[in-house]
C-alpha cells in the first residue's frame, strides 16, 4: 500500500499520535505526515504511505490554510485560550480597527516563533523551556502570509474568525497575538482548522473510524490517494517506452532527446509508459535528466 492517506485531524491528538494509530490500524510501520498540527487543532493532516513517504521532504506545495477563531482582549502564555491568562483589557474593538491593521500581517513578514514551540534553540526544544518557566531570546523567522480575511466579528464579545492562507512555518496564534498587541489590548487563538495543506482538502480527508470500517471492509485501498497527485503542478514530461527503460536503469537522458522538457523549467514530474514515475531535474550542465525521487 503506497500513497496518501489524508486523515481530519481530531482535537488533542498530535500529530505523531495520528501515525503511531494509522500503524496499529494499517498495520504498516512506514508512514510519514505532511505538516505538524498542534494537539488543538484539527483537520487536513496528509499521511505518507509505503514509499510515498520518500515525498514527505520535497512536497513543492507547502500552501497552508486555516479557519482560526479568537477573542480579544486578553494575553496568555501559550497565545491560546488552552494557556494560563496573563493580562487582560477592556479596550473595545471595531471591525474597522481589525481590518486596518491585517494588510500589517500580509505579505512577507517577520515573526518571532512562540516560546510554546518546538522550534530548537541551542538543542532544546522552546516548549520544554517554557514548561521549566524560561524564556530565552529567539531570532525572528520570515513566513509568508498570502492571504489574511475577516470571516466574521462580534464586537461586543470582542470574538471573530480568520482565514488564512500562508506558507510554512507559520504559527497561526502568534499571528492572532501579535494582531491582538497592535490594536493594544491582547488577543488569543479560540479554536483552529486546517482547511488545506500541500494540495488537500479536507473534502480529501477521512475519520479514524470511517478509516477503520473501510479497511474491515476490505476497500481502503479506495481512500489512498496517489502520490503524484502532490505533483500535479509541476511541469510534465512523458517518456518512451525505450526512455522509460532505459531511466529506470539509471541512465542519464540527454535533455535534448526529452519531450517537454523546456528553459523555463528546472524540475518535472515523470511519466513513463506504464504511469507516474517521480521527479527529475534538469540538469543543464552536464545537458542531463537526473533523478530526483522516483515513486514506482
Amino acid at each position: 500500500m503506497n500513497g496518501i492517506l489524508c486523515v481530519n485531524k481530531p482535537q488533542d491528538f498530535t500529530s505523531f499520535d495520528v501515525v503511531a494509530k494509522l500503524r496499529g490500524i494499517l498495520h504498516i510501520k512506514r508512514l510519514g505526515h505532511g505538516g505538524t498540527l498542534d494537539p488543538m487543532a484539527t483537520g487536513v493532516l496528509p499521511v505518507f504511505v509505503g514509499t510515498a513517504t520518500k515525498a514527505c521532504d520535497i512536497m513543492p506545495d507547502n500552501t497552508k490554510s486555516y479557519l482560526a477563531g479568537f477573542r480579544f482582549g486578553c494575553v496568555s502564555d501559550t497565545q491560546d485560550v488552552w494557556g494560563n491568562i496573563k493580562t487582560v483589557s477592556d479596550k473595545s474593538v471595531s471591525l474597522d480597527d481589525i481590518n486596518a491593521v491585517l494588510p500589517e500581517f500580509t505579505g512577507r513578514i517577520m515573526q518571532l516563533p512562540p516560546m510554546y514551540s518546538a522550534v530548537q534553540v541551542n538543542g532544546q526544544r522552546l516548549y520544554d523551556l517554557a514548561r521549566k518557566g524560561m524564556e530565552v531570546e529567539r531570532e525572528p523567522r520570515e513566513i509568508e502570509v498570502s492571504s489574511l480575511r475577516l470571516q466574521g466579528y462580534d464586537p461586543v464579545k470582542r470574538e471573530g474568525s480568520l482565514e488564512i492562507v500562508c506558507g510554512k512555518g507559520t504559527y497561526i496564534r502568534t499571528i492572532i497575538n501579535d494582531i491582538g498587541d497592535k490594536l493594544g489590548c491582547g488577543g488569543i487563538m479560540t479554536s483552529l482548522v486546517r482547511t488545506s495543506s500541500c494540495g488537500f482538502t479536507l473534502a480529501d480527508c477521512h475519520t479514524f473510524e470511517e478509516i477503520i470500517s473501510a479497511r474491515d471492509a476490505g476497500t481502503l485501498e479506495d481512500m489512498i490517494l496517489p502520490v503524484e497527485r502532490l505533483f500535479s503542478e509541476m511541469q510534465r514530461i512523458v517518456l518512451s517506452e525505450a526512455q522509460t527503460r532505459m531511466y529506470r536503469n539509471g541512465v542519464k537522458l540527454d535533455i535534448e532527446r526529452v519531450s517537454g522538457i523546456s528553459t523555463e523549467h528546472d524540475e518535472y514530474a515523470v511519466y513513463g509508459s506504464d504511469g507516474f514515475i517521480g521527479t527529475a531535474y534538469a540538469d543543464r550542465e552536464n545537458g542531463v535528466l537526473r533523478v530526483g525521487k522516483n515513486f514506482g
